[in-house]
């Protein structure tokens, strides 16, 4: 924490005048708080039930085209994959 910082800024709070500072907690009320909007807005992996990761990985899955041509067995023999180096 930078306490000369925060010393400098109470002391420039303190002497403004009424009119400012009640601009400044508009100002202040204006700005969203990004620690908390941080911490609310925690990302799937955080907070997601095991229940809830199987139900957005199944819908993953659904989401890819079905109707793709297989590959036959020599396209997938370990020959055809690795060549000479088998």
């Amino acid at each position: 924490m930078n306490v000369k910082l925060v010393e400098s800024l109470a002391q420039i709070v303190q002497s403004l005048s009424t009119g400012e500072r009640s601009l400044l907690e508009e100002k202040l009320k204006a700005t969203p708080d990004l620690t908390s909007a941080e911490e609310q807005e925690r990302p799937f992996y955080e907070t997601a039930t095991p229940e809830e990761w199987a139900r957005a990985f199944r819908e993953w899955a659904e989401s890819h085209p079905r109707n793709m041509p297989y590959l036959s067995d020599e396209a997938i023999s370990r020959e055809s994959i690795y060549g000479e180096r088998g």
